[in-house]
């Protein structure tokens, strides 16, 4: 592309998930719903684990960071396109679609990586119950989670330089509801041959990766469910074991597909759906699967509130 027919780009316009009048109340209700039962979902958890001393432990260290990661990453994605969709304008700035691709790279690795830590920790506890506190002591978890912060913020700032060296022509138009990646790759109308590689080589180690950690540790983890005696505790901990890897699954194999999928059998619709299950879908979902299904923190919630009602009824 010859430098006369390249043109500075000032601003996009996100198409959305659709262009349909008729939908967009649909749309709006629907994504409002679900951004709704996100944020009061995890922030109930952060509330359970912050109020209860008994719940000071690794695993659900790990779960406050994953439920305020998940808060951050529908934040940074949902409310704009709610804005859009209530304005009727689809337009964001060129700083402001950076800025959005810089923070939604930032929370989803973050989520990869409290995911990977959370099923180490989850192997640790079933596997190796009478090392766990000296395996998992407090440094090693706030470790963990720094270095997750560091290699995420570092991940997403290569990606963020990288598409600002990217030139874009006269169609700033992205069919989709976020600012993603791949499709500023695409977009872009000069050589890409350099993001594209740097795109499918760290997706490939990162989400990779993580995965096969994951699928590593639960499979262990099944292996010494089967030993167990209890008939009561083989149910229940396949029960949990199942949940997570439904949402993890959901996750991965979603982002993957987003991801690695080439420009020649790449779908604008069906990557954007796709999107949607691991923006929007997997942080509401969450909750329920992690945390809200644990008897100690529907115990934890319960004396929470008790407290409130006797300290206002003091008062």
């Amino acid at each position: 592309m010859k430098p006369e027919n390249l043109t500075r780009v000032s601003e996009f316009v996100l198409l959305g998930l659709s262009e349909e009048p008729d939908l967009q109340p649909l749309l709006f209700g629907l994504f409002l719903s679900m951004y709704l039962i996100t944020v009061f979902g995890n922030l109930l958890i952060v509330l359970a684990v912050s109020s209860d001393s008994h719940l000071h432990m690794p695993m659900y260290f790990f779960l406050v960071n994953l439920s305020f990661v998940d808060i951050c990453f529908t934040s940074t994605t949902v409310p704009k396109m709610l804005v859009n969709i209530q304005t009727q304008s689809k337009v964001i700035t060129y700083g402001g679609c950076i800025t959005q691709m810089f923070f939604f790279l930032l929370f989803g690795t973050l989520d990869n990586f409290l995911l990977t830590v959370m099923a180490y920790d989850r192997f640790v506890a079933i596997c190796h119950p009478l090392h766990y506190t000296v395996i998992m002591h407090p440094r090693l978890c706030g470790l963990l989670v720094l270095l997750s912060w560091i290699m995420s913020v570092l991940i997403s700032l290569l990606y963020s330089l990288m598409v600002l060296r990217l030139s874009f022509c006269t169609d700033f138009q992205i069919p989709h509801f976020i600012c993603e990646l791949n499709q500023m790759i695409q977009l872009a109308c000069s050589d890409t041959f350099i993001n594209t590689l740097v795109m499918y080589i760290v997706t490939v180690l990162l989400g990779g990766g993580s995965l096969t950690g994951i699928l590593y540790s639960y499979s262990k983890i099944v292996s010494c469910i089967r030993a167990m005696l209890s008939v009561q505790r083989k149910y229940k901990a396949f029960s949990t074991c199942v949940s997570h890897l439904l949402v993890v699954s959901l996750f991965y194999l979603t982002s993957l597909g987003v991801y690695l999928s080439s420009p020649a059998t790449h779908n604008a619709h069906s990557s954007a759906m796709a999107s949607v299950l691991y923006t929007v879908v997997t942080p509401m979902l969450n909750p329920f699967i992690y945390s809200l299904r644990n008897k100690d923190i529907k115990g934890a919630l319960k004396r929470s509130f008790v407290m409130r009602e006797q300290k206002g009824q003091s008062s």
